[in-house]
């Protein structure tokens, strides 16, 4: 059973160590969820809208102390902590804001009567969350899915127990009643036996494709709804007539920020022939200048990845790759110097990196770009699209033409277009193949916990 404990990425340090869940607890907390559901649903849409703007507010109150925890816990600059806090306040209030056009009643045209669609929530959802986004990733969960009229269980990642802790503090200060969110400190054991209780009636799971492999197939005995955030190894095309100054500027915070951590981030930077050295002659030099440092320093842009453990997997992965013949651009990686948990990775640039080569067709989620030379756009499609992931992929070009035959033939669930990949309250996000399934965010991401119940009227 893994410990919920904070370990300081930049320090080493072992911060606090909190007890998981007992069965009783895990029981208890279902229960509460449950009982919680009987009075939550028939809350109205305008109670539900002031408590969820209570909690916005609370994030803007406590934006400081709660950016500061995400930095201990994961290592993600103070700068970068604060604006995730931020965002996570926005979503919050675009559902607040947006929720009652969404949940309306949809007519539809029949020969004979009346038909209508209702909207109405499911019941008690559990949802597992990561590490990378912690409060990002949960209030795109909980905000729609409070205004729905769900309640819900949340187990975060066992690094970010006190980001955990923190937001259900702020859900209760704001009034939402006890038990329609409950944290839980939970084991991979208890999990399955939360998605197997009756009273669950759906799953999220923002994480591996291992995890959510084992999630779905849980899920999927227990007949319960899943939504799965898996993965990605996002393909970033650079075509000849592209801005060579903003292409360069979004590779750097696309594949960097976050310590490139992100399922989204460019990680395959596909670039054309007629462009590559131009390309390159500005993409290394900024690589190189990027040194990860204090991430509790205001001007600090990357710091160390989330822990000494996940630093190891990804050096592991990249002497993989230069052992069977990868070509090092940069050189960086793990730190010789790192000592006990402390998880300092310096950025990395590879390239030669080919089909037989077992990174290929892996995730690098950590600050390594692979970077690939093609002659045709086709090529560029073909390569962006020999991956089993499909989430997303940014695309870089002047010509109205080359987007719209790059955004149709590329096989993933998003695709930004001269800019990186940022997720946005409004636009649905999500992928297909191993990178999952569903839809969180906007309209779409409401819709994935609900009854749907047709009321057909032929009288």
């Amino acid at each position: 059973m893994r410990p919920y404990q904070v370990t300081n990425p930049a320090t080493g340090q072992v911060v606090e160590t909190f007890d998981n869940a007992t069965n009783e607890q895990v029981q208890s907390t279902i229960e509460s969820a449950h009982n919680a559901y009987q009075s939550w649903k028939n809350t109205t849409l305008s109670e539900r809208k002031q408590l969820l703007l209570a909690i916005a507010d609370g994030y803007k109150q406590n934006k400081q102390k709660l950016a500061e925890i995400v930095t201990e816990e994961m290592g993600k600059p103070i700068r970068a902590a604060l604006g995730e806090v931020s965002f996570a306040a926005h979503i919050i209030k675009y559902y607040a804001n947006n929720a009652e056009k969404m949940l309306a009643d949809d007519t539809i045209e029949v020969n004979e009567g009346s038909a209508k669609i209702i909207k109405r929530p499911l019941g008690v959802l559990y949802s597992i969350m990561p590490w990378n986004y912690p409060h990002y990733q949960v209030v795109r969960f909980l905000a729609p899915n409070l205004m729905a009229g769900n309640t819900m269980i949340l187990k975060h990642a066992e690094q970010c127990p006190k980001t955990a802790l923190a937001i259900e503090e702020i859900v209760l200060a704001a009034g939402v009643p006890k038990g329609v969110y409950n944290n839980i400190f939970a084991s991979i054991e208890q999990s399955a036996d939360i998605i197997n209780d009756s009273r669950v009636q759906g799953v999220s799971l923002t994480g591996s494709e291992r995890a959510g492999a084992s999630v779905a197939a849980t899920a999927g005995a227990a007949l319960k709804k899943v939504v799965l955030e898996l993965g990605g190894s996002d393909p970033y095309i650079v075509m000849p007539d592209a801005n060579l100054e903003d292409a360069v500027k979004y590779a750097i915070s696309g594949r960097y920020g976050n310590c490139g951590q992100a399922c989204n981030a460019a990680k395959r930077f596909i670039i054309m022939a007629d462009i590559y050295d131009a390309f390159m002659d500005k993409f290394i030099p900024a690589v190189k200048a990027i040194t990860p440092a204090d991430p509790l320093l205001d001007d600090t842009f990357m710091g160390p990845v989330s822990s000494n453990l996940a630093a190891k997997g990804l050096q592991k992965q990249v002497d993989s790759a230069i052992q069977q013949g990868a070509t090092v651009l940069v050189d960086g990686g793990m730190r010789a110097d790192n000592s006990d948990n402390t998880a300092w990775f310096d950025p990395m640039v590879l390239t030669d990196v080919t089909s037989d080569m077992d990174v290929y067709h892996q995730e690098l989620f950590g600050p390594v770009a692979v970077v690939h030379k093609v002659n045709t756009i086709d090529e560029a499609i073909s390569l962006a699209n020999d991956a089993p992931y499909g989430l997303g992929a940014s695309i870089h070009t002047t010509n109205q033409e080359t987007i719209d035959y790059l955004s149709e033939k590329l096989e993933v669930g998003m695709v930004t277009v001269n800019a990186d990949s940022a997720s946005e309250a409004e636009t649905p996000f999500g992928g297909v193949k191993i990178s999952g399934f569903g839809r969180e965010l906007g309209e779409l991401g409401i819709g994935e916990f609900l009854n749907y119940k047709l009321i057909r009227d032929k009288s």
